[in-house]
This record gives C-alpha cells, sequence and structure tokens, in this order.
C-alpha cells in the first residue's frame, strides 16, 4: 500500500515523548531494544517514557523488562495491535497535541537519532514520520531473498512503507482516528491509512532508521518475517510493514 506525503504545516511544541514496545516471547532480545532505546531517550529535551506491553509471554521477558527498570504491563491477547494499542492507553493516556508517540517491536534496535529526528519533523509539522528499517542478520536467509529485499525496498522505500517497528505519530492524531485495531497482523498499516485518510501529514523519513530481526518466523502471522520468506519465490509482493 503506497500512502502519499501531504504538506507540512506549521511548528508545534513537544513536551514529551511515550514509547510502545509489544514483547511475545523475547527474551533473548528484549534487551538491546530497550538499551537502544535508553540511549536515544537521553538525545532529546523532553521527558521519555517507555512502555513495555507483555503479551502473553511463556518466557523471562518479564524479567528483562524488570532489570531494565521500565514501565510493564500484561495482557493475554495473542494479538499485536491489541498489544501495541494498550502500552498507548496505559502510557500516554491524557495526552494531546504536545505529545509524541512512538513505537517499534521488541526484536528491533533504533538508531541513536531515532527520538531525536522524530522530534525534529514533529516539530515542523510533521503528525506521522514513518522511518525505514535495515535487516540486522541475514544468515537465516539466501543471498536471493537479500537481494531481492533490498533491490525491492530501495526502490520504493521514499513512497510509502510503514513498519510498526519504526513508526511515531503525535498523540491528538492517534486518539482522534481510534488508535491501533486490534489486528493479529497489519495493524500499522491500517492505522496510518486510517489517519491519512483523516488528514494527518506523513513524513517519510529515511533518516530514522531501526534495525530488526532477519529471522525466518516471526510473532505476527503476516509480518515481516513472513514477508522475507516469501522473497524465497521470485515474483514475491515487495514489503509493506513490519
Amino acid at each position: 500500500m503506497i500512502i502519499r506525503e501531504a504538506a507540512v504545516a506549521s511548528p508545534r511544541a513537544i513536551d514529551d515523548v511515550v514509547v510502545v514496545v509489544p514483547v511475545r516471547d523475547e527474551q533473548r532480545l528484549l534487551s538491546g531494544c530497550l538499551h537502544a532505546l535508553r540511549e536515544c531517550a537521553e538525545r532529546v529535551d523532553v521527558p521519555v517514557r517507555l512502555q513495555v506491553v507483555l503479551d502473553a509471554c511463556a518466557d523471562r521477558s518479564a524479567l528483562v523488562a524488570a532489570a531494565a527498570g521500565v514501565s510493564v504491563i500484561e495482557v493475554g491477547a495473542h494479538n499485536v495491535g491489541i498489544a501495541r494499542a494498550a502500552g498507548f492507553v496505559t502510557g500516554g493516556r491524557g495526552s494531546g497535541a504536545t505529545t509524541w508517540f512512538a513505537t517499534t517491536d521488541a526484536d528491533s534496535c533504533v538508531d541513536p537519532e531515532w527520538l531525536s529526528r522524530q522530534l525534529r519533523y514533529a516539530r515542523t509539522g510533521a503528525e506521522i514520520v514513518a522511518g525505514v528499517v535495515t535487516v540486522a542478520d541475514w544468515s537465516q536467509h539466501s543471498p536471493q531473498v537479500r537481494a531481492r529485499y533490498e533491490r525491492d525496498y530501495r526502490r520504493t522505500r521514499a513512497t510509502g512503507h510503514v513498519h510498526g517497528a519504526n513508526l511515531g505519530f503525535r498523540a491528538d492524531v492517534y486518539w482522534r482516528t481510534g488508535g491501533f485495531a486490534p489486528l493479529s497482523s497489519g495493524e500499522d498499516v491500517e492505522f496510518v491509512s486510517r489517519a491519512t485518510a483523516h488528514g494527518a501529514r506523513v513524513h517519510w523519513a529515511e533518516d530514522v532508521v531501526v534495525t530488526t530481526s532477519g529471522r525466518r518466523f516471526g510473532r505476527a502471522p503476516s509480518g515481516f518475517a513472513a514477508h522475507l520468506r516469501g522473497l524465497e519465490s521470485p515474483g514475491a509482493p515487495e514489503v509493506e510493514s513490519a
């Protein structure tokens, strides 16, 4: 799905940030995710709240989150859309136009400037910032899969790919448009599509970068891992979301 960029509006003040991370059995990768988020939070000039949502975790993810000292809630939804939405209800309740929401995934590590660049775009009028993803490790895939992914992504990345692993948006826009739907996959694309239909302004930011897992089997049934597996066959569709 290609979602066009709207014109940038007048500058906006941003006074605080809420970052939500949905987690489903990610004890191996969660620590790296949270460490990267703390590092980038130290580079912005406003308070940042990190909200972890443990969704039906059966591993030691809760202990990893507790050791990191972040805010944690638990749900039993087995559904990334519900988990992502629950994080904003808990961490961002009462937030308005001066709060910036952001979200990433537990198998991903944000760039050190991930938040500072989002806030720069937000303060110049962007209401949604959609960044890009790179793959941390291609060892589970053939060279052909990597070549197909990088070719198609390079060709189309500035025209509207949406990744739940790399997404930011103004809190009032989120609440006004109904937030994330209870979808097991594609909640990120659906939210941005709905928000832009309501007039939200999107900035497609190639300098807002997240490195994500290249695993073949992920938590969302039709998510990023499923897309990479699909590239094992010639003529597979282009990447849409993560």
